[in-house]
């Protein structure tokens, strides 16, 4: 391949790097298209080859200056185009006729100086605040815009007439942002149809004169000097603001006075939510008058990040100006209040929240004019008691939910010094300092229940039966283990994830069969058999383990680290004791039976006793007559057979074999075994004297036990000394079925070994024992015959 140099080279590198942003930035949604996040990208152009099924597109917070109809023209699906924060001069509306379905248009914090309008009829969302325009940027296009719902505008001059355009339009929200705004004509903001009033006050500016006919909410910021008090007219006169349900300042600089003033126009007023975010009062004046809370429509007051600039004011006269109110919410967060008094006579609040402030255990302490209260928010504070907090809600009657979390909560474990109301619900303890004692101060109707990021290690036994709990939320604690449920019979979910467990306990199983969901996740398991039947939860449809499967991880043992739950397998044999002691038992019975089958069948038994027989009867020869354990040879054959057979041996074959010339002797039991030695004794020690072992075979021998003795000793020798001593002589022929299956040896000896078989014709008698005496005769030394005679 020939090397890239120069712009080919950077080219090739260009497309590569878009190519790895578009894949890092893009992601494919089932249900809402192809989504691409440039945000903070660099970007000094729009990305060109974007796929045509792209729908959401975020480009701000770049340096794109240029805009052209190429851009966009192939994104016929495009709804949401976000643009805010980059350096764009100029826009010309056509360069989005081919996005039929672009609903969403971010246009805010540009460069723009003038717009060529041509109306996008889909687009619900429009914002062009923060721009360089001198004037509105209104166009006629605006009032064929119908479907428009939210329009930001901003300006540094404005006029009545730049309003025209939207008279038509039904705007949900208009936003105007006027911080820099340089020249107003008086009267300049009409009568806007819409919902949703937002007005970013210039500075250091005379009070925009308003009149909401039919806004129901407005949204003021930047208030401050002159502001205050015109913004104190506007809300004396009903005329002007009309119907208003909803009022925001933001970013408002005022005096306690000034406040107490707005406070009580608001009050007066058909306004019924008023919020107040990013407030410093600058001075408390001292004055004796309070406010008149006579009826009103206000029903929530919310003040957020309030700063007293003055630290010295009188504290009854503040904190007693918010506890008389007479509505139904109250919020008060972020400002850092000390104390708050309970209201001198029963009051209407239904709903505190005095979250993220410096309050102690001393709120509402034996207060009992909050009977009406029903949601309580103390969250962030500085709580550390636990059984005075239940003391504050015991006269609580109708407070259901309770928020304690972010304090320093610990409860010391004192018998019957926790009362809280009875009506309790839901209750939040979340990240304080409480330990498993906390379990035995608990409100006995709670339903939901919040302990997370508390140091949890066990859940005590001895506690309350809380029969009404449903939801427990114990994540982020030092459980070991899941915890049984057989104080809380009906929770239905249960969330322990970020703890230390390693496997459910046996308790949990036999108490929890009620939960609903479990979210577990993120703890150490340690995958054993143990785990087997958690698993099987998910599997069985009996539980939902929330987070399955990514957030359930094998961690121990080592060679399972990293191992999803879901692919940890098992056998049930190894992690069933029963079934294990079951197979080993059947095994065992089926092995020694087919044992004891076999050695039925092959006469084990009889082997073992003969070997233990030959053994002994080995040992004592030995031990009483050592000098016999020379190899000496004293007989040419020892014959073995049967009683039966007995007159044909005693008549025929030893007088055939002997002669009167004494050159073969014979080995008979009946005249050479030695009296006081067993049987099997002299079996053995006649067979060992023996050259050879004559036995002779009929239907009789394989009927007697000795015979089979004598065979089977005979053929130990065979085998251990290697040598060929076995004379097999057929005297009748044996029919196979008639030879029992201990005379398997016998069997193997006639159909491997030439057998003798005697002969009925007399002519043949000759040859027979000519070779029957060959086949036994062998030199014996002197002493063996002397020793043969002196015995016979």
């Amino acid at each position: 391949m020939a090397e890239m140099n120069g712009p080919d080279r950077n080219g090739f590198l260009c497309i590569c790097i878009f190519t790895i942003t578009f894949w890092n930035n893009t992601y494919t949604s089932a249900e809402n298209g192809f989504k691409a996040n440039y945000s903070k990208s660099g970007l000094d152009a729009v990305p060109k080859n974007l796929p045509a099924q792209m729908t959401d597109l975020d480009l701000s917070y770049n340096s794109i200056s240029e805009l052209q109809i190429s851009d966009f023209s192939s994104l016929s699906k495009l709804r949401v185009l976000n643009l805010s924060h980059n350096l764009i001069r100029e826009l010309d509306f056509s360069i989005f006729q081919y996005n039929k379905d672009l609903e969403l248009l971010d246009l805010s914090h540009n460069k723009l100086q003038s717009l060529s309008c041509i109306p996008v009829t889909s687009l619900r969302h429009l914002d062009l605040s923060y721009n360089n325009f001198m004037d509105m940027p209104t166009c006629q296009a605006f009032g064929k815009m119908v479907k428009l719902e939210y329009l930001g505008l901003s300006a540094r001059r404005i006029q009545k007439s730049d309003f025209r355009v939207l008279a038509n339009l039904q705007l949900d929200t208009l936003f105007l942002g006027l911080e820099h705004l340089t020249e107003s004509v008086p009267g300049s903001l009409p009568a806007f149809n819409t919902k949703k009033l937002r007005i970013a006050l210039p500075e250091n500016s005379e009070f925009v004169s308003l009149e909401l006919n039919v806004t129901e909410s407005l949204e003021l910021s930047n208030i401050q000097g002159k502001q205050v008090s015109d913004l104190i007219t506007f809300l004396s006169q009903p005329s002007k603001n009309g119907k208003l349900l909803n009022l925001t300042l933001n970013n408002i600089q005022l005096s306690w006075l000034s406040l107490t003033a707005i406070l009580q126009k608001v009050w007066e007023s058909s306004i019924e939510y008023f919020n107040i975010n990013y407030v410093n009062i600058l001075i408390f004046e001292n004055t004796s008058q309070s406010l008149n809370y006579a009826d009103t429509s206000l029903k929530a007051l919310t003040i957020k990040h309030a700063v007293a600039v003055s630290e010295m004011f009188n504290q009854e006269d503040v904190y007693r100006t918010f506890s008389e109110m007479n509505i139904a919410s109250l919020t008060i967060s972020h400002s850092g209040i000390l104390i708050m008094f309970c209201p001198l006579k029963p009051s209407d609040f239904t709903y505190l929240s005095f979250s993220h402030n410096s309050l102690t255990d001393k709120i509402f302490e034996n207060c009992k004019n909050l009977a009406l209260l029903e949601t309580l928010i103390l969250q962030n504070n500085q709580l550390k008691q636990l059984a005075k907090m239940s003391l504050m809600t015991s006269h609580m009657n109708s407070l259901k939910r309770l928020d304690l979390s972010q304090n320093l909560l610990q409860y010391e474990d004192n018998m019957n010094d926790c009362h809280w109301g009875k009506n309790m619900i839901k209750l939040n303890l979340a990240s304080n300092q409480l330990s498993e004692s906390v379990f035995r101060c608990l409100p006995a109707n709670i339903q939901i229940l919040h302990l997370q990021n508390n140091p949890i290690s066990s859940i005590p036994k001895e506690i309350t039966e809380l029969m009404a709990l449903e939801e427990i939320n114990l994540a982020s604690n030092k459980l070991a283990s899941l915890p049984g449920c057989g104080q809380f019979r009906n929770l239905r979910f249960l969330n322990i994830e970020m703890n230390s467990v390693v496997s459910p306990s046996s308790e949990f199983y036999q108490t929890c069969q009620g939960i609903k969901q479990l979210k577990a996740g993120h703890n150490p398991f340690t995958c054993t058999c143990e785990l087997r039947q958690f698993i099987n939860l998910q599997k069985q449809g009996s539980m939902e383990l929330v987070g399955w499967p990514d957030a359930y991880v094998c961690v121990y043992p080592d060679y399972l680290r990293g191992t999803l739950l879901r692919d940890f397998h098992v056998s049930e044999v190894v992690c069933n004791v029963s079934l294990l002691i079951t197979i080993v038992i059947i095994v065992t019975v089926v092995l020694v039976a087919t044992v004891s089958f076999l050695c039925i069948r092959f006469d084990v038994p009889w082997y073992l006793k003969m070997m233990w027989k030959w053994t002994r009867a080995k040992h004592r020869i030995r031990k009483s007559n050592p000098e016999d354990l020379l190899p000496n040879i004293e007989f040419h054959a020892f014959i073995s057979y049967s009683e039966h057979d007995s007159e044909w041996v005693k008549n025929v074959l030893i007088p055939n074999l002997e002669k009167e010339d004494g050159s073969i002797r014979i080995c008979q039991h009946e005249r050479n075994f030695v009296a006081g030695k067993s049987i099997v004794e002299n079996i053995i020690d006649c067979i060992e004297k023996s050259y050879k072992s004559i036995f002779v075979l009929s239907p009789y021998f394989v009927q007697s036990e000795w015979c089979h003795y004598e065979l089977y000793f005979a053929h130990h020798k065979l085998f251990s000394e290697n040598a060929d001593s076995l004379i097999l002589l057929v005297l009748e022929s044996i029919p196979a079925y008639i030879i029992p299956a201990r005379y398997h040896k016998l069997k193997a000896l006639m159909a491997k070994r030439t057998y003798l078989e005697w002969p009925k014709e007399k002519s043949k008698h000759g040859l027979f024992w000519s070779n029957l005496r060959a086949a036994i005769y062998v030199k014996l030394s002197s002493n063996e015959e002397e020793r043969a005679f002196s015995l016979s």
